[in-house]
């Protein structure tokens, strides 16, 4: 019985090592994660636009409802100790559903439903991995 729960905790360990594998290698660089975290709120109001589009594939919709959960948990997956990753991986979060998001559902989404400044939807494009949008 030991070595199985002993097995398991080891499994768990290295699941959760991995998962900092991939946020750090995934994690937006440069000053774009700091303008990110700077964004929260807009971002959070985008989520629940978006999460409620029915025009979007329920799929989409699905992956969105599952990150407002992650979100609004107290709980965080990397612990705020970790330099780094653990006071961004919320931002980091964000940014791999909403590049998700943005293949399922196209940039016309993100800007329909994009409730704060044209600058912060720029961050949010970089975020996603789009284009600044052109000016007019």
């Amino acid at each position: 019985m030991w070595q199985t729960l002993i097995g398991i905790a080891t499994g768990l360990l290295l699941c959760w090592l991995f998962l900092l594998a991939i946020l750090a290698i995934a994690r937006p660089k440069g000053n774009l994660l700091t303008e990110a975290v700077r964004l929260l709120p807009d971002l959070l109001r985008l989520i629940s636009r978006l999460a409620r589009d029915r025009e979007l594939p329920r799929r989409t919709r699905w992956l969105l409802w599952i990150l407002a959960g992650y979100l609004a948990l107290p709980i965080d997956l990397v612990p705020d100790f970790i330099p780094v990753l653990g006071y961004a991986d919320d931002a980091i979060a964000v940014a791999l559903v909403l590049r998700a998001v943005i293949r399922q559902a196209g940039p016309q989404a993100l800007t329909r439903h994009w409730p704060g400044t044209d600058d912060g939807l720029n961050v949010v494009r970089r975020l996603a991995g789009l284009p600044a949008a052109p000016q007019e």
